[in-house]
């Protein structure tokens, strides 16, 4: 029987700083989860083992990962040095989005209007089942930081409706990216054209950069 969505903040809270100092393997035998042996699919299993242990329901829905609670989980890889290993997902992007979308009502903003963040030891030479837990955070954009992904997604999101996705590449936008992002290279999804049409290209997806989570976290 698979872990129950909690009730409240401070329980999911609690469940989230209880991991502090447990290894990914000990979790994932705890919860009967097998390990991928292959390195290069691990990517992922981490947030799966975290979603189970905390129960979250959303899975890969587009909403909060409890939403009875509208809170978000991201794990978040650390270096020894405390800074983020790589971009953080936040949700898949709409490529030919309805006139008149606004960013309050975007995937983005509902994804980040709170957070769990539940960091995990990254080290190239640790096996995943090695890497442990640590101390959970719950966040909410300030003022200031809802400021900059507004910007950022408001310039996006304007390229998108004029056709211009091909344009956009990981280097648009200060805190908040626009990066492929599917199975494979043969995945496709409707997308508007230069012209306005509709047009078949890969998936892209939001990533928050790792400048801006480091300060997320150091903060």
């Amino acid at each position: 029987m698979g872990v129950i969505e909690p009730a409240n903040e401070q329980e999911l809270l609690i469940r989230a700083q209880a991991l502090d100092g447990i290894s990914v393997g000990e979790l994932a035998a705890a919860l009967g989860f097998a390990l991928p042996h292959d390195p290069r699919r691990s990517k992922g299993s981490v947030g799966q083992i975290a979603e189970i242990a905390l129960g979250a329901t959303a899975k890969s829905l587009s909403i909060p990962d409890f939403p009875a609670l509208g809170i978000e989980l991201k794990t978040i890889p650390l270096k020894p040095n405390g800074r983020p290993s790589e971009s953080t997902h936040v949700c898949t992007a709409t490529l030919a989005p309805l006139p008149g979308a606004r960013f309050n009502d975007s995937c983005v903003f509902h994804k980040l209007s709170r957070v769990l963040w539940l960091p995990v030891e990254y080290a190239h030479e640790r096996p995943l089942s090695e890497r442990r837990f640590g101390p959970a955070k719950l966040w909410s954009p300030s003022v200031a930081q809802w400021q900059l992904l507004r910007a950022d997604w408001e310039e996006i999101h304007e390229l998108i409706c004029c056709g211009a996705v091909h344009s956009i590449t990981a280097r648009f936008g200060e805190v908040l990216q626009l990066r492929p992002k599917g199975a494979n290279a043969r995945a496709t999804v409707s997308a508007i054209g230069p012209r306005g049409q509709i047009v078949q290209t890969n998936p892209r997806a939001f990533y928050l950069r790792p400048t801006f989570t480091a300060t997320i976290i150091a903060d």
